[in-house]
This record gives structure tokens, sequence and C-alpha cells, in this order.
């Protein structure tokens, strides 16, 4: 195997990896916020909100996100009357889904975290003054963050990988090109060219979230 031949498939793997990667960031980045504000609802004293949150996140645990990304990328559309204002461009509705569906692991990822947090931190912060806010933004918080932070990190790197059901509703990315190449030489180098990149993208990944921990004193 020549490395022209590697270079020369290795290169529009690398501009699928880049889908990858804007598709990481996206859910990432939306999905935690969204996750913790669940997690704020599910232990909301209003019990309809509190029953929806639990609900939300038992239907987006309990069912596949490939099921999930195939209903949103091409079931919605078919609903009566208003499906015709839901048709989103392929990679719009991939985020949605992986939006969705990572908020659902990372408000339980954050549910734990709160309730490994002891009562009687809430009750020093009131002994002390501190108001409701200042107790939750200056103790809580941070402490939930760091009991939460390498679970958190092991749902990164699972996002990472899951990048590849892109491949399932026909958006181009890393493991599309590495398929095409393997149907079009008959040969398995680009899923081990693909395998590579992923390895690349998670082990920086994992050296970020190292560099978390070890900064936020979690050991």
């Amino acid at each position: 195997m020549s490395a022209d031949y590697i270079l020369s498939i290795t290169k529009p793997m690398l501009e699928g990896a880049q889908m990858t990667i804007l598709l990481f960031l996206i859910a990432i980045v939306l999905s935690i916020p969204l996750g913790f504000l669940i997690t704020l609802m599910a232990r909301s004293s209003v019990k309809p909100l509190a029953w929806l949150a639990h609900t939300y996140v038992y239907v987006m645990r309990g069912t596949p996100l490939l099921l999930q990304l195939l209903f949103i990328c091409f079931g919605l559309p078919l609903l009566p009357v208003i499906g015709e204002y839901l048709v989103m461009d392929r990679f719009v509705a991939a985020c949605v889904g992986f939006v969705l569906n990572y908020a659902a692991y990372f408000a339980e990822i954050f549910r734990g975290g709160l309730l490994s947090i002891d009562k009687g931190q809430y009750e020093a912060a009131q002994v002390l003054g501190f108001s409701k806010w200042q107790t939750t933004t200056k103790i809580i918080l941070p402490q939930m963050f760091r009991v939460a932070l390498p679970a958190v990190s092991n749902e990164a790197i699972t996002l990472v990988k899951d990048t590849a059901l892109l491949y399932a509703v026909a958006v181009p990315e890393l493991l599309h090109f590495a398929q095409t190449a393997v149907n079009r030489d008959f040969t398995i180098v680009p899923f081990f060219i693909a395998g590579v990149i992923y390895l690349l993208m998670t082990l920086l990944l994992t050296l970020l979230f190292k560099w978390l921990e070890k900064r936020f004193k979690f050991e």
C-alpha cells in the first residue's frame, strides 16, 4: 500500500472529521446547560414540571440514539398538519437529536452530583448567612462539578464515537468517507485510518479532562 494512496484517502476523511468535530462541539456546548436545566426541573417542587423532566430523561435514555435521529430526520416531516414545518437540514436535525439525547444523560450525571453533596452543606451555608443564590453558586455547584467531571468526561468521549451515527442519516462525516473508500478500492485500510483518527480525537479529549480534573483537584 503506497504512501500516496494513504494520503489520498486520508485527506477526505480529515474533511469528514471536521463535520464530526463540529457536531461534537455543538452537542457538548448545548447539551450540558440543557442537561443542568432538566436536573433543576426534576428537583422542582412543582410536580408537573418534575414529572415532565423525569419522563423526558426516561424516554431519551430508554430509546436508541439512532432511532431518535431517524425519527427527527425522517419521522417529524410525516406528522400531520405540522410536519411540513419540521423539515430540517440533515446536519441540523442530527444536531438536535444529539443535543436532546445527551442532555438527558448529563441531567442524570448532574443529579447524581447534587445527591452526593451532604445536606449539612446547605445548613452550614444558611447558618453563615449565605443567600440561596450564593449557596448554589459558591458552594453547591463547584462541588457538584468536581464530582460530575469524570462522568462528564466519559460521556464526552462516548459522544465523539457516537458521531459515527451521522452516517445513518446520510451526513458526510468521517465514517462516510472511510466506507466510500472501502467500497471503491476493496481494502480495509480506510477503516484503520478512520480508527486512528477517532483514537487521536479521544486522546485529546482524555488529556483535556485529565487536566481539568487536576485543575479542580479531583483525585
